[in-house]
């Protein structure tokens, strides 16, 4: 594991802490509503589709689909200059339609990428304290 890291960090806050708490136990984990049983991404105070306020945490399989992605050329932060092309992907998770996150697509050339495409979350564990939740193409 690197002792530096140059590019930008997300910020856990208290939405957003038991999702990295996953990431670094090398598990997907998102909000599920306890009233209506969906599953939210990004981590929210309320339910996007009932407007509900509880919520559990579950670990989802990791896998999901490509929904749409860009292959990056050109970095706009000095950090990810070394990582052109890379791939910057909307994955749809198979826990549930509809249920997307951003991420980096990993372990394949960027010219292989296709929407569509089955995938499983890989974690990289960039800092002591912070892993980064990717995906690959399925084996």
């Amino acid at each position: 594991m690197p002792n530096t890291y140059n590019k930008p960090v997300p910020a856990a806050d208290v939405l957003t802490q038991p999702f990295w708490d996953g990431c670094k136990a090398h598990e997907l984990r998102m909000q599920r509503c306890i009233r209506c049983a969906a599953f939210i991404f990004f981590p929210s105070p309320m339910c996007h589709g009932c407007n509900g306020t509880e919520f559990r945490w579950e670990r989802l399989s990791g896998r999901g689909t490509v929904y749409s992605f860009i292959v990056v050329y050109q970095a706009t932060m000095p950090g990810f200059a070394q990582d052109v092309p890379y791939v910057v992907a909307w994955v749809e998770l198979a826990e549930q339609r509809g249920l997307k996150m951003v991420s980096n697509i990993v372990g394949c050339e960027p010219e292989d990428v296709r929407a569509g495409m089955p995938v499983e979350v890989v974690f990289e564990d960039v800092m002591a304290e912070l892993t980064l939740p990717k995906f690959r193409p399925m084996k």
